[in-house]
């Protein structure tokens, strides 16, 4: 490579790219894989920083003088580098390596590259090379006492072979003023091409780094206590630490501890798993008989939930779906087994009217408490309708006090309303 060549980083790139040499990014002498990151470019033999000017004047800058009227050896690289790459991405690609401004329009990048690649052997865009100068484009010129000398000769001695000077090939273009003016108009009406990317990107670049520090704690806490989380296993959790786990994310039904009760824990397991309401004197007779005179404060239901079909009733076979487990409690003592999240898990309250039930609860006020958890009232259907509990939020549920074989029908609604209660509050809590 000439020493011409290694002192013009316009003509020193374009004998690598015409070479195909490959071209490396140091950063203080350093080799580093990314553009953005390098302040030199390794073009053969020659290292020279990327931001310096080259001869190529940017459009509109008829009589180029200062340094910032050329594009920098950076800007003309990457037109090369990204030759075949679409407009925009050609322009965020830029963006992405520092040139925010500067680098080659999409309209003159082929022109860029035809001229680094020898398509073409000259551009009017070009400033002649001062073979006796390496001083970057633009620097003002220090007269040499060999030019004063000069310029004391004719101009025909100065110019010996005017021939080569007067060459088509050689002679620079000067174009029309009307022309530029044209362009100059046009150029003030250009629009920058933007996409979806480019449109979101600001100028000064912002740090979050301090807002996510202040709340990475916060964030880590609230991923801890989130229902439903799981929680990594420690070594001391034993087989019954992970029982009382599963068992904690069952639904809850709460019933009323009053003896004169329709549905008590005598008999709420054989009503609602098998559909079959036996009054609770005579349940509580049996459960003596068997030995058992004392009922139990927990008592789990197994039922196999129906999946509904497309008109919105579960008409699959009784075989089909998965088995969902219930607990059923009738106090607030037995209710704290479950832990200090229980009520979370607490998805119907059966009651029958009396306000005193209540007291213990989580909200005392049934007005509120029916706002949480879903309410139903159990009574005969034969009974009057119940003043208190007009403006509770209830649903009435009627058991009939003979007919048995209806009995099915009336836990069949008792579970589609706790469904559909259980799916729009807390779907956590039922199988899929």
């Amino acid at each position: 490579m000439s020493m011409t060549m290694t002192s013009d980083a316009l003509l020193a790139l374009r004998q690598v790219v015409k070479s195909k040499s490959p071209i490396t990014y140091l950063s203080n002498n350093e080799p580093t894989s990314m553009l953005l990151n390098a302040t030199h470019l390794s073009l053969g033999s020659v290292s020279l920083p990327k931001s310096t000017p080259t001869r190529y004047s940017k459009p509109g800058v008829p009589n180029a003088a200062s340094p910032s009227d050329f594009y920098t050896l950076e800007a003309i690289y990457l037109a090369w580098l990204l030759r075949d790459a679409p407009g925009a991405e050609y322009m965020k690609q830029a963006r992405e390596n520092g040139l925010t401004v500067g680098f080659v329009s999409v309209t003159e990048r082929k022109n860029v590259v035809d001229w680094l690649e020898g398509k073409v052997a000259d551009s009017d865009r070009i400033k002649p090379l001062d073979t006796d100068s390496t001083t970057p484009p633009g620097t003002p010129s220090r007269p040499s006492p060999a030019a004063h000398a000069s310029s004391s000769t004719p101009k025909r001695a100065a110019r010996p072979n005017t021939t080569d000077l007067e060459s088509p090939s050689k002679r620079r273009y000067v174009p029309d003023s009307h022309d530029l003016e044209v362009v100059k108009r046009i150029q003030v009406d250009e629009v920058e091409l933007r996409d979806r990317n480019t449109v979101l990107r600001g100028v000064k670049p912002n740090n979050f780094s301090a807002l996510l520090s202040s709340y990475s704690e916060k964030l880590k806490k609230s991923r801890e206590t989130k229902p439903g989380a799981v929680s990594v296993p420690t070594p001391s959790t034993g087989p019954p630490m992970q029982a009382r786990k599963a068992r904690n994310m069952f639904p809850i039904i709460m019933i009323s501890s009053s003896p004169t009760a329709l549905i008590t824990m005598y008999n709420v397991k054989r009503f609602l798993q098998e559909s079959v309401f036996e009054a609770s004197a005579s349940a509580r007779e049996r459960a003596a008989s068997a030995g058992n005179p004392r009922a139990e404060d927990v008592i789990h239901i197994d039922r196999r939930r129906t999946p509904p079909t497309v008109s919105g009733t579960a008409s699959a076979p009784p075989s089909s779906g998965a088995i969902q487990r219930y607990f059923v409690v009738d106090s607030t003592d037995a209710l704290q087994k479950f832990g200090a999240d229980a009520w979370e898990r607490v998805v119907c309250v059966m009651t029958t009217g009396q306000v005193w039930q209540f007291r213990p609860y989580k909200w005392s006020d049934p007005r509120t408490l029916f706002h949480h958890v879903k309410g139903i009232y159990v009574t005969w259907s034969n009974d009057p309708p119940n003043p208190k509990i007009k403006d509770w939020n209830v649903t009435e549920l009627k058991i009939d006090p003979h007919r048995r074989h209806i009995d099915k029908s009336v836990v069949a609604h008792f579970w589609k309303i706790i469904d559909d209660w259980t799916s729009a509050n807390k779907p956590w809590l039922l199988k899929s």
